[in-house]
């Protein structure tokens, strides 16, 4: 019989020290330029009319969040940008999964995409008023704008699969549905939700500069715009810093959403 003397006592796991050490000096340097920020607001003065403090930033932010004007305006574009951000993730997987097939569509849409990334956003808002109206700019740009990226990530992640596991498959005649599980989309994933989180902030830039250009009633971009001409400083900055924060929030949603189903479609145990 064996004694339960000898057995060493169990250990809680610890966090890794790496990740300790990165989030403290993450901390310290979002302190660092707080303390900047501050100190430039109170150097240049004028009462924060050109540049307000962070607590400046945090009243306004304050006032705005209890009324209803706020929430509809966040809403209002933020059902817009992810419409236009859903859809171009659809049409570019699978324009991106065509391209990769077919060398004829390579070469149609190449050119497109590298025009789309190439152009000014402003000069893309100004075109598109032409044919839409300013209520569904921001579907239209976000789209535009987040549709080479998708398309480029699963085009570079169908070229970067296993060409040796497509041969096997091939041998053994493999159902479609296991060499998608089994092969393409491991092979395509990594790519694919690299360029969904970083498409998800380039919509929210692109979809809330289209509305401060198009201004349509009750969006963010229309009181952003509003808060500038006003010389309301410290909403400028609240508004900035809420379009900061739903843009790195709906990134971390979109990028854990994509890991849990990457987790279902390829049989992954962990996220």
């Amino acid at each position: 019989m064996i004694s339960t003397t000898a057995l060493p006592p169990a250990k809680m796991p610890r966090p890794e020290p790496n990740k300790r050490r990165r989030l403290l000096q993450t901390a310290g340097a979002v302190a660092f330029w707080v303390v900047v920020w501050q100190v430039a607001a109170a150097t240049l003065g004028y009462g924060g009319l050109f540049l307000t403090s962070p607590l400046g930033t945090l009243e306004a932010l304050a006032r705005l969040l209890p009324t209803a004007d706020f929430w509809h305006r966040i809403a209002f574009s933020a059902l817009r940008i992810l419409a236009g951000f859903l859809l171009a993730v659809v049409f570019g997987a699978l324009l991106g999964a065509a391209s990769a097939r077919w060398k004829l569509v390579r070469i149609l849409f190449n050119p497109v995409m590298q025009l789309i990334r190439a152009m000014p956003v402003a000069s893309f808002v100004i075109l598109a008023l032409l044919w839409a109206s300013s209520a569904n700019l921001s579907v239209i740009v976000s789209f535009t704008h987040v549709l080479p990226v998708v398309y480029a990530g699963v085009a570079a992640g169908i070229a970067d699969t296993d060409r040796q596991l497509i041969e096997m498959a091939k041998v053994y005649r493999l159902p479609l549905s296991r060499r998608l599980r089994y092969i393409w989309l491991p092979g395509i994933f990594p790519s694919f939700c690299e360029s969904c989180a970083a498409a998800m902030g380039m919509c929210w830039k692109s979809g809330v500069s289209a509305e401060v250009i198009g201004l349509p009633d009750h969006s963010v971009g229309d009181a952003l715009y509003r808060a500038k001409i006003t010389l309301t400083t410290p909403d400028v900055f609240a508004w900035t810093l809420v379009i900061v924060l739903l843009s790195a929030s709906l990134s971390a949603i979109a990028t854990r959403l994509l890991r849990l189903a990457r987790n279902c479609l390829c049989g992954e145990v962990r996220a």
